[in-house]
């Protein structure tokens, strides 16, 4: 197998491990406000956080950032849930307009920096002493915007069928999904060793 596919393979397979549920969840609360319709504006969003992450994971990697894991792991669900409990103060009209939609790129962005973070010790790990790593970061990145793209349609749909088909309000949809990534990353916090 080529060098650019098993490290495709790596980054497609580390965003859907569900052992590295953190990074799902932070797509799925930045989702959490879109609907069907609004795919290519979801699809611009994921690219953000992929250009936010991809900028530390190569400093990281790389060994020009090096930031406590401790911290980083912390981090990781404060911005799942900074994000999650922004979504909870969009009211009705603002979830269908474009400058509330705008807080979430630049979350996208921002905190894509932070996530770069968490995935560098996991590429470091299997990079070892590699040189020439170039090759190597394009692969993985492109193998985790590959996977983020599967989440964020795969929740989309979910969400048309929710809302489009079974009749549920999206205000209410909305609540209930921030609120249960919210809970869901106060608990990974309260796990992590940073306390």
């Amino acid at each position: 197998m080529s060098t650019f596919k098993a490290y495709f393979l790596e980054g497609f397979h580390h965003i859907l491990d569900v052992n590295g549920y953190d990074h799902i969840l932070f797509v799925l609360a930045l989702s959490a406000i879109y609907l069907m319709k609004d795919w290519r504006k979801v699809l611009i969003l994921i690219t953000a956080f992929t250009i936010g992450h991809s900028i530390t994971l190569a400093l990281s990697t790389l060994n020009i950032v090096e930031i406590k894991a401790e911290l980083i792991e912390f981090l990781i669900p404060v911005t799942i849930f900074i994000t999650a409990f922004a979504n909870l103060f969009k009211k009705e009209r603002s979830l269908k307009s474009t400058n509330s939609m705008q807080l979430n790129y630049i979350f996208a962005l921002l905190f894509g920096l932070i996530h770069g973070l968490g995935f560098s010790n996991y590429l470091k790990a299997i990079l070892g002493k590699n040189s020439s790593i170039v090759m190597e970061l394009l692969a993985f990145n492109i193998g985790l915007e590959i996977g983020q793209i599967i989440v964020v349609l795969s929740f989309l749909l979910i969400s048309f069928i929710f809302i489009d088909i079974l009749g549920t309000k999206r205000r209410d949809w909305v609540l209930i999904i921030s609120s249960a990534i919210g809970g869901i990353a106060i608990t990974i916090m309260m796990e992590t060793k940073f306390w």
